[in-house]
């Protein structure tokens, strides 16, 4: 086990390695957004978690970015990719893939992805 020293860290991206996210190339996302991590020599910067269900299955796979809390939806290990270079290292969200963004106090929807609905109390 390690634990990490995360005072240089930027961005905190939750990988969800649920049921839908899985059989929509969870594990194969998660490895590719590593290793472009890796090659791009930005560990120290942005750190990386497996999660369980998100909660967004007709959206898989998901991926989701702290601090701007910007969901994405049906990543690939391409567009994974992308996401390290574009967002998380020259700050341009992959606007085509973005279903929530978090605005003021919120969750906002961008219009892509499904609606979902709320939880009732």
């Amino acid at each position: 086990m390690a634990t990490w020293d995360l005072s240089a860290t930027k961005h905190h991206v939750l990988i969800c390695n649920g049921g839908s996210c899985m059989r929509r190339l969870g594990d194969e996302v998660t490895l590719a957004i590593r290793e472009e991590i890796r090659l791009q020599e930005a560990d120290d910067y942005i750190h990386t978690t497996r999660t369980k269900c998100n909660g967004r299955c007709e959206d898989a796979c998901v991926v989701t970015v702290y601090p701007e809390g910007i969901w994405y939806q049906n990543m690939t290990p391409d567009s994974g990719r992308q996401l390290v270079r574009e967002h998380l290292l020259q700050g341009r969200p992959l606007r085509e893939k973005m279903t929530f963004s978090y605005r003021h106090d919120h969750f906002a929807p961008t219009g892509n992805g499904s609606k979902g609905h709320l939880r009732k109390g």
